[in-house]
């Protein structure tokens, strides 16, 4: 009889086995792995199921015995009692409970409050959360003029602002309906204008026209006082970065990624000279001297390269830098220049030389927008780590920091009595500052994207250019913009 029970026994405790480990099985291959299932009522389950079948077994083999099972004519008490076999009930009772505790457990792992999840419990937070921006540019950190969807040249690419660390999120609180917020209203277009970011923008010497480079590759040329579009005056075969009125009025230089300086007459666009930069790369950054004979640029190789305008020839090649230049200026005297590059170092040299006279590193990141004060000893510069900087350059030290851009300080302008200093940002903004206090006196958001480019217009508004294709003219004391030359349709 005892062995018939311990038979029953073992094929039941054989099921339950077989019931925990089809749990585990369905638990860890299913759709459902990992949420419906938790690790620890796995475990449990499956340990549940490992000691059924060897109760299963052992009951089977008949190795687990109890007391009844021994000879009745055994004595019960006295010394004869202490010699036999005292069997084996305890762990008899243990292997019998377990299993039956694992169908509790099956039954609590069906039936249990894990289960009342909110439907959207096995979401991804993925799509929820915001894809980092992102900028061998901003390597160490450059930004550049983005074009949809990338203008960005190879060497650099636009600074997004680093991102803040996560916060723990706020209770709620309670759901309130509110109307949802109008659509910004339709940016003017007009056909003639820019289809990409402008990049580049300067005043005429007389202030009736400027000039505009874009990443759409074209140098254009506008009448202020008419508000129209004179001509494209060119075309380059890859990025325009620079376009520049020489002091006589009637010619310009442009310059590109291409690698190409070009001299143009403004009159009707035609190419007097080229300048070719060879295997010195790209022309990022160019400035003209002061009495209009010679012209220094910058390049994606980290060269800097003086040329005679009026010869047409190159005078020094410079190759101090070990990253792409990212700023240049020349001083009002026209005997010096300076260059920074993308990783923050800049460096003073003699034009008539080529000399380097003295390098620092001046900023965690490049400085793009350079210009000297009138007295030719000190430089301002605004970079990549969203400062401003004023310099004495008789001993390369820092005089004063404007800060309040939260964006690269990709532009800069200096007033022409240079009291007041307008600086362009990757944050969207363009900011008026007082150079002697180094107060911010004036903001102007484009609410549209990166500003790239700044002027003072002749009367003393201030004009902008950015990622919306526009050019802007707003008022000196701050305000709404005018769209003075809206970019093309898209």
């Amino acid at each position: 009889m005892n062995r018939f029970v311990d038979r029953l026994l073992a094929v039941l405790l054989l099921a339950i086995g077989l019931l925990c480990f089809t749990r585990v099985y369905f638990a860890l291959g299913g759709e459902g792995a990992g949420e419906g299932f938790a690790s620890v009522r796995l475990a449990l389950v499956g340990a549940a199921g490992v000691c059924s079948a060897l109760a299963a077994l052992l009951f089977w083999a008949g190795l687990l015995p109890g007391r009844s099972t021994q000879d009745p004519k055994v004595p019960l008490f006295g010394r004869g009692a202490e010699t036999q076999p005292a069997g084996r009930s305890r762990l008899r009772k243990i292997f019998v409970v377990i299993p039956f505790l694992a169908v509790l457990a099956l039954v609590a792992d069906q039936l249990g409050p894990w289960l009342r999840q909110p439907q959207d419990a096995g979401k991804s937070l993925t799509a929820e959360q915001p894809a980092p921006s992102t900028p061998k540019g901003e390597d160490v950190a450059s930004a550049e003029p983005v074009q949809p969807p990338a203008p960005a040249s190879p060497s650099e690419v636009a600074l997004a602002p680093p991102a803040s660390p996560p916060e723990a999120a706020p209770a709620p609180p309670p759901q309130t309906v509110a109307p949802l917020p109008q659509a910004p209203p339709p940016q003017p277009t007009q056909a003639d204008g820019h289809r990409e970011p402008v990049v580049w923008l300067a005043v005429a010497p007389d202030g009736h026209s400027i000039l505009s480079a874009s990443t759409d590759r074209t140098i254009k040329l506008w009448d202020i006082d008419g508000k129209r579009l004179i001509r494209t005056l060119g075309v380059h075969k890859d990025m325009a970065r620079t376009a520049l009125f020489l002091p006589d009025g009637a010619r310009a230089l442009t310059a590109g990624d291409d690698g190409e300086i070009v001299l143009r007459q403004l009159s009707d666009g035609a190419v007097l000279h080229v300048f070719s930069s060879g295997q010195n790369g790209g022309v990022n950054k160019l400035a003209i001297s002061p009495d209009g004979k010679r012209a220094v640029s910058g390049h994606d190789t980290g060269r800097v390269i003086v040329w005679d305008i009026e010869k047409g020839s190159v005078l020094h090649v410079m190759p101090g830098h070990d990253w792409s230049i990212s700023g240049i200026a020349v001083s009002p005297d026209g005997t010096r220049a300076i260059s920074g590059s993308i990783e923050g170092t800049l460096k003073l040299w003699d034009i008539d030389t080529g000399k380097q006279l003295r390098s620092w590193h001046g900023h965690e990141r490049g400085p793009y927008g350079v210009v000297f004060m009138a007295d030719g000893r000190h430089l301002i510069t605004g970079s990549g780590d969203y400062t401003i900087k004023l310099w004495d350059l008789d001993v390369g030290r820092e005089v004063r920091r404007l800060d309040g851009h939260s964006g690269t300080v990709y532009a800069l302008a200096l007033s022409t009595d240079g009291k007041r200093l307008l600086s362009g940002s990757l944050d969207g903004t363009a900011r008026l500052w007082d150079v002697e206090t180094g107060n911010e006196t004036a903001l102007f958001d484009s609410r549209s994207g990166p500003v790239y480019a700044v002027a003072f217009a002749a009367d003393g508004t201030v004009l902008t250019g950015g990622y919306d294709r526009t050019i802007r003219d707003w008022p000196a004391g701050g305000g709404d913009a005018v769209a003075l030359f809206p970019g093309a349709p898209e």
